[in-house]
């Protein structure tokens, strides 16, 4: 696998030799996790969570805190956004999204063409983001102290242009990952500005966590769907559904089975959120023939063969998770990053 990851990390990342950005060390030595009756969340000698947190997590899948991150590093991570979108910068491995209906019939170029960059694991000014503190002090409570950031994104929902293509079906994150188990692995999802209904925040179905992975595919909607957007199979919309309306800086931590999704932007102007999804480096890699997430592998792989040019047979689905990943404190123990 060695020779596979140096392969395509020629074609896809011009490494920088930079580690990533100290992060403070929160919590001390975390001893192993004692048997208890949480499942989804481990004991830290912070208590960094109250239980009434831990029961809310347990129950839900899901976890507000308020105003964690400062407006400061908000608008610091706004303005690199913005440097990207307008090619003042290039970012090694970074993907570039555009919205379907602004992608196949508008002139706009820059950030309002912009719907999502991700992967920004290897842009340091991002990335300071993934190594905030006040977050890690949280995700150690999901993941244990060795932590790795598996997927990063900053979403730039866009204005609907009357084709509904800025919502997200629901969905469940675990569906696009090859690693396991799933509740060692977390999500830090944080408002960017105010998001509300009319903006499409997120909505969770309380509860799903607890579920089983589901099966994904394209939904059928008229007016096209994002690459990648894939959604629940014959969901039930008649699940009872929370909005998460949050301010600037509020982050939601949710579990990778927690069936969520967003709704249309029906304003004027962008809404924008950052994200990073966390794993603990004693999670493993799966083989996921067979499973209801090959044909996503596929699609992924496909992409990957398309930027590269490399044989297809000489790119694996868990080669290019590991590409993405980036230690963020710890051991790296079974997931080795770049």
């Amino acid at each position: 696998m060695a020779e596979r990851i140096r392969t395509l990390t020629g074609h896809l990342v011009r490494h920088t030799g930079k580690k990533s950005p100290d992060v403070q060390n929160v919590s001390g030595n975390l001893s192993p996790a004692v048997q208890s009756s949480f499942r989804y969340t481990l004991e830290n000698p912070l208590k960094t969570l109250t239980k009434n947190q831990r029961n809310f997590y347990e129950e839900n899948g899901y976890l507000v805190i308020k105003y964690l991150v400062p407006v400061s590093a908000l608008q610091s991570y706004r303005k690199r956004f913005a440097e990207i979108c307008n090619g003042e910068c290039t970012v090694p491995g970074l993907t570039v999204m555009k919205d379907v209906a602004l992608a196949k019939s508008s002139p706009i170029q820059g950030e309002k063409a912009v719907v999502k960059i991700q992967d920004f694991q290897y842009d340091d000014a991002l990335f300071q983001y993934c190594c905030l503190p006040q977050i890690i002090r949280y995700v150690e409570n999901f993941t244990g102290p060795n932590i790795m950031a598996m997927h990063t994104m900053l979403i730039n929902k866009p204005p609907d242009l009357g084709k509904k293509t800025s919502r997200h079906p629901v969905h469940q994150d675990l569906h696009y990952f090859p690693f396991r188990p799933a509740d060692r692995i977390v999500c830090s999802w944080t408002a960017m500005e105010k998001v509300h209904r009319q903006n499409g925040c997120l909505v969770v179905v309380p509860g799903s966590h607890q579920g089983d992975l589901k099966p994904h595919s394209y939904p059928k909607w008229e007016g096209g769907v994002n690459k990648m957007y894939h959604g629940i199979t014959n969901f039930d919309p008649t699940l009872p559904m929370v909005h998460l309306e949050m301010d600037p800086g509020d982050t939601v931590f949710f579990h990778p089975l927690l069936i969520h999704g967003s709704g249309t932007n029906r304003t004027d102007s962008f809404r924008k959120a950052i994200s990073c999804h966390y794993a603990s480096t004693d999670c493993h890699f799966i083989d996921i023939a067979g499973t209801s997430q090959e044909n996503l592998a596929e699609e992924v792989i496909d992409l990957a063969v398309k930027r590269t040019g490399l044989p297809r047979e000489d790119i694996q689905f868990k080669d290019i998770w590991t590409l993405k990943s980036r230690c963020v404190k710890g051991e790296q123990n079974h997931l080795q990053g770049y």
